[in-house]
């Protein structure tokens, strides 16, 4: 069990954190070999198993990543922007792959992050999931194949506790159909519209967001143009895809050169 890949997960507690502790407890691929939680969090110091209600496993939360990540091969990361950029550092002290999940990054965060990447591999996506992932090759496709007569929607759904809208899924989706199209999404989209708006601009990309109970993620990608639509759509039922999808990442990097990677080059796609 020693040779396998030593995973330190990041946020350990939260609802991503909690499946993602489980998921690589449970692979034969990898092992558990760490959990960051923040200074003061009432799980500092104990055991995760127990701190997860189950059986003690040997891995004691801490709030100290530059030791925890010095032990291991690599992390996974959901946390938020400003956490995970000072993650990103320290990943690049540690030479660990930094497999980042986190979403609501600003133009700025990214930036950030970019030089950590010159000294550890970075995996970044807004969505860990295989078939989100594939999805946002269609929608690329889809966008280069259509003109601009068809008009182009990404709705996105889920719970109510998500604090960042757009998902960062709908805008990986977007800038796909944007990069389809041969514009950057930046420049071309329009989102939360609220009152007299007035027509929808021709070309752009518009996003809509609901927010409500336990809703996983869906995303819809719906291409619109007069008596025709075509609806590009994914379901999550299930935050396990997103762990799986972030373990496979993990895995992947660990032989790779320093530089900023997505999912789509986890997948080969």
């Amino acid at each position: 069990m020693t040779d396998l890949p030593g995973i330190v997960i990041t946020g350990a507690s939260g609802r991503m954190g909690r499946m993602l502790c489980a998921t690589v407890a449970a692979s034969d691929k990898a092992r558990l070999a760490g959990a960051i939680e923040r200074k003061g969090h009432a799980w500092i110091g104990r055991d995760l198993g127990e701190a997860l209600g189950g059986a003690p496993n040997g891995v004691i939360v801490t709030d100290d990543p530059l030791d925890a990540f010095a032990k291991a091969q690599a992390v996974i990361d959901f946390t938020a922007p400003a956490a995970t950029i000072e993650f990103a550092k320290i990943a690049a002290q540690a030479r660990c792959v930094h497999v980042i999940g986190t979403t609501g990054f600003e133009t700025a965060d990214l930036d950030a992050l970019a030089p950590a990447a010159r000294h550890a591999v970075q995996i970044r996506a807004g969505n860990m999931s295989l078939g989100v992932n594939l999805l946002t090759q269609l929608a690329k496709k889809v966008a280069q194949a259509l003109d601009a007569d068809w008009d182009i929607e990404v709705i996105e759904a889920h719970h109510n506790k998500k604090v960042d809208a757009p998902s960062g899924t709908a805008l990986m989706l977007g800038r796909a159909a944007a990069e389809g199209r041969g514009f950057v999404l930046e420049d071309n989209m329009e989102s939360g519209r609220h009152g007299i708006t007035g027509a929808r601009t021709p070309g752009a990309i518009g996003f809509s967001a609901i927010r409500g109970g336990d809703i996983v993620g869906e995303h819809d990608v719906l291409f619109a143009t007069a008596g025709e639509r075509i609806v590009l759509r994914h379901i999550a039922t299930d935050r396990a895809i997103f762990a799986r999808g972030a373990l496979k990442a993990a895995l992947w990097g660990q032989d790779k050169k320093p530089g900023q990677y997505d999912m789509i080059d986890v997948l080969g796609l």
